[in-house]
């Protein structure tokens, strides 16, 4: 393996615990019930979760760009 496989796993395993990090909107219980709630869906986001999700956004740009060129360079 080359270096930039162990640098593109990194990014991966990075990118996982920030999606896993961040709150989800959706209920789970909503699914089961059928219930439709909007009342909190669209407020925008703001501090903690606006830095995660640019980060997330971040991360997931650089994961496919150093994919891509793991995929380009010879081995």
């Amino acid at each position: 393996m080359k270096a930039i496989d162990y640098i593109v796993l990194v990014v991966a395993l990075l990118l996982i615990v920030l999606i896993m990090m961040q709150e989800s909107k959706d209920n789970i219980q909503d699914a089961f019930s059928g219930e439709k709630t909007d009342l909190f869906k669209n407020q925008k986001q703001r501090g903690i979760e606006k830095v995660m999700s640019l980060i997330t956004a971040g991360v997931a740009i650089l994961f496919v760009i150093l994919t891509f060129v793991a995929t380009v360079i010879p081995r």
